[in-house]
């Protein structure tokens, strides 16, 4: 959420973001923000002026009582009570003023970085590195869900029956193997001086609306029946929310974490649930990192997170590239993200495998998280990234290790947590 004063003195710098992010239809979102800002300001002064303007008078009072004159106390009395009603019904409108104002300006988008690259939509993201020979085997690679049916690892069709289409179960080894990267992804981040964390798997509505945009909340949440709870999308969540209404000791900072969860999305939109295999599911495992750090080194982490990321998948002999997200791709609260995608052999490009984002003080501002140095108090930036999701991981992994005759060779760095197999199937 943007600084209302930044708003109030640069309404055409924020007009030209949103345009930017080609959100014609919330430019009328400034002109009403800020009309309602200077009512909310005009009332705010007013009743300031009142309360300031009744102490006066009821120390007058209390003089003109000492002084036997009577009659011109009672009437300094009526006109503390006449005032005294204009207070009440200012009272009454100055919530009302910031309720539509908050709720106004959560949704203007928040001020993109200036490096940005300018687009309409994902397909518009700019490639900017590539780590890894991306190879094509001499053998046709078997999509992923053959894969794990040779090696007895997938179970759609029960899981349909106990819990409907976007669900899976995994058996034995691809089990075994899904553990082993989320362990490695554990201990991999915890290497690189992160806290470990297991928060919890539900949220109440105040967090959901601090950390993520109304459209992607209604896209993305499922909420508890008869609960101000929601299932978790991502651990970011609750993760970042464990810091709400907290000033937090500035010499602590960066605070950085990283959180493992079972992640729960209703996956809506155009692309569907798969039928057949796990890339696009309702559930699935996760895990991330997060940073809370002084906002002159967001970009700093920025850059660091999504190179950890890298690092990951290329210890697991797996080719990726990162994307740079255009303007239009961005969620409301982002000023700057990355996309780490992963080579599939199979088809011959790249997907997506995890997400790398600067959110300036979006969220901070939303949920209260504020630090205090010399120079007095102000918001932290946050920072999210994603080590590994899986299964869409264990698809990369799958597809960049298997062999021709369908076993998979497991590299070194997972072979710990695989009881020391270098190969399955």
């Amino acid at each position: 959420m943007i600084d209302i004063k930044f708003l109030r003195e640069n309404p055409e710098a924020v007009k030209e973001n949103i345009r930017k992010k080609f959100q014609d239809d919330k430019l009328p979102l400034v002109d009403e923000v800020i009309a309602l800002d200077a009512e909310s300001r005009k009332t705010k002064q007013e009743a300031d002026e009142l309360r300031a303007n009744k102490n006066k008078i009821s120390k007058e009072i209390g003089a003109l009582m000492a002084q036997g004159k009577k009659d011109e106390a009672e009437a300094k009395k009526a006109e503390v009570a006449a005032q005294s009603k204009r207070l009440a019904e200012l009272e009454e409108k100055e919530p009302e003023y910031q309720k539509k104002i908050t709720n106004i300006m959560m949704k203007i988008p928040q001020i993109i970085d200036e490096s940005v690259p300018i687009g309409k939509d994902d397909s518009e993201n700019v490639e900017i590195t590539r780590y890894g020979e991306p190879t094509v085997p001499d053998f046709e690679v078997p999509y992923h869900a053959d894969i794990l049916e040779k090696i007895s690892g997938l179970d759609k069709e029960s899981a349909g029956r106990t819990s409907g289409n976007g669900f899976y179960y995994l058996m034995g080894d691809a089990a075994r193997i899904h553990s082993a990267m989320i362990s490695y992804a554990r201990d991999f981040m915890i290497d690189k001086g992160f806290t470990y964390c297991i928060p919890p798997f539900m949220i109440r509505s105040s967090v959901v609306n601090g950390v993520m945009s109304f459209a992607e909340m209604e896209a993305m949440m499922y909420k508890i029946e008869g609960e101000d709870l929601f299932l978790i999308g991502t651990s970011e969540h609750s993760m970042i929310g464990k810091f709400k209404g907290q000033i937090v000791n500035e010499a602590a900072l960066p605070i950085t974490m990283t959180s493992y969860s079972p992640c729960f999305r209703k996956e809506v939109g155009s692309h569907g649930i798969e039928e057949r295999g796990v890339y696009r599911v309702h559930q699935f495992e996760k895990q991330e990192m997060v940073v809370l750090c002084k906002p002159e080194d967001s970009m700093e982490w920025y850059n660091k997170m999504w190179n950890y990321t890298v690092e990951f998948f290329r210890n697991l002999n797996i080719p990726v590239r990162t994307l740079e997200c255009c303007s239009g791709d961005l969620a409301d609260l982002k000023v700057k993200s990355c996309d780490v995608e992963a080579w599939s052999p199979r088809q011959k490009k790249y997907f997506e495998v995890g997400s790398c984002s600067t959110l300036g003080d979006a969220q901070a501002r939303r949920l209260g998280i504020r630090t205090k140095g010399e120079n007095g108090t102000y918001f932290v930036h946050t920072l999210n990234n994603t080590v590994l999701a899986s299964p869409r991981g264990l698809i990369a992994f799958l597809e960049n290790n298997v062999g021709e005759d369908g076993s998979v060779n497991i590299p070194e760095a997972l072979r710990p947590y695989m009881g020391g197999k270098e190969k399955i199937g």
